[in-house]
């Protein structure tokens, strides 16, 4: 069974087990445990849902070691700025923070 959720502007296919990375969001200090409710799929196993957006009472509940321990950085992106002749250059380097979550259960 797999499902494909919507968190953060993105969509991820995710099945029991997978481990995805998400966009930082804010979590309580003693959470363990975090609910994706936005579900727009859900199928495998001879079952198809589809959500208009989303399905109702499905969810996706996903978990993680600690909120400092699930926190990961992303890879470093460059972006450059120049002027032509003008002997003006700059580089910034950016690194997005994502969190890690290991899929559990899937239900709807």
């Amino acid at each position: 069974m797999y499902a494909v959720i919507e968190q953060g502007s993105k969509q991820y296919k995710v099945a029991e087990g997978d481990q995805i990375e998400i966009e930082l969001t804010d979590l309580a200090p003693d959470a363990k445990t975090i609910e994706l409710d936005k579900v727009l799929f859900i199928g495998g196993d001879g079952v198809n849902k589809i959500g208009k957006p989303y399905i109702e009472g499905a969810k996706v509940i996903a978990s993680f070691p600690s909120p400092e321990a699930a926190v990961v950085k992303g890879k470093k992106l460059y972006v450059t700025s120049f002027r032509r002749r003008k002997s003006s250059q700059r580089r910034i380097g950016h690194r997005q923070k994502h969190l890690r979550l290991t899929i559990d259960k899937i239900e709807g």
